[in-house]
């Protein structure tokens, strides 16, 4: 299924060697430094550095296009929309409307950044288990509730989405084809609230269950975490690219600033 992100997690490489903690806090701060950049040319850095990081954790190409075309289809829409809507004084007009190229210029920002910070977001989870990245969180003192939350939600979603493909193939089965019409919008309707009706019950079974075997809010697994210099070596690197590009990235803002001013 396409949202099974740790389907490769056994894929040997020094991603997969690193310590879950440090590789989560290392990147994670990395992310966050590419979230605060605020010229183009740092932005299309990161991008590099994060297709880097893809080569370095030797996913599979075809796994990774696959998740990251469900991603463009969101972002792909902000080159349509902001260069229209971008408030202040247009450069012209293109069809009868408003086109700023200030606009253009944050929504190329803004692709850059999300894709850079999806693209590494795929190295950290899909190098390691999803179930002990949740307990490499925990050990970072996430808040339990954040850790549970992500941790349920990954495993039932695909629990879900088997649930409505069993209900749509029932659908098909007694005859069922999709129109434009009101009744196919009805039918859509009850189909929509058995699936939640369902979820909620299911999710009582499995709380109920948790429950009688013992739960109480912890996250627990057989694993234990160990980590080297090398661990260590590999987050030094990482966050001195990160200071690095923020530099570079609060240099390049202030030069233009004052070539403004002037």
């Amino acid at each position: 299924m396409a949202l099974d992100i740790d389907r490769h997690a056994n894929t040997q490489s020094p991603l997969q060697r690193w310590d879950p903690r440090i590789k989560i806090f290392s990147l994670g701060l990395l992310i966050i430094f590419i979230a605060l950049l605020k010229t183009i040319p740092m932005a299309a850095t990161a991008i590099l550095l994060a297709i880097i990081i893809l080569i370095i954790s030797a996913l599979p190409r075809h796994f990774l296009l696959h998740g990251l075309s469900f991603v463009l289809v969101f972002l792909v829409p902000f080159f349509i929309i902001m260069p229209f809507t971008y408030p202040g004084e247009p450069a012209f007009r293109l069809l009868g409307l408003p086109f700023a190229w200030e606009g253009l210029r944050l929504a190329s920002l803004i692709f850059l950044k999300a894709l850079a910070i999806v693209m590494i977001t795929f190295a950290i989870f899909g190098s390691s288990r999803f179930d002990i990245s949740m307990l490499a969180l925990q050990h970072l003192k996430c808040p339990k509730v954040i850790v549970q939350m992500l941790l349920f939600t990954y495993r039932y979603t695909f629990v879900f989405l088997e649930e409505m493909r069993r209900m749509h193939t029932s659908m098909c089965a007694r005859g069922f084809v999709a129109r434009t019409d009101m009744k196919t919008l009805r039918i859509f309707g009850h189909f929509i609230g058995t699936l939640l009706v369902r979820s909620f019950e299911r999710t009582e079974r499995v709380y109920k269950a948790m429950l009688s075997k013992g739960y109480q809010g912890e996250l627990h697994l057989l694993v234990t975490f160990q980590s080297g210099g090398h661990d260590y070596l590999k987050a030094l690197v990482v966050l001195s690219i990160a200071v690095i590009i923020l530099y570079g990235d609060l240099s390049g803002a202030l030069h233009t600033a004052e070539q403004g001013w002037y």
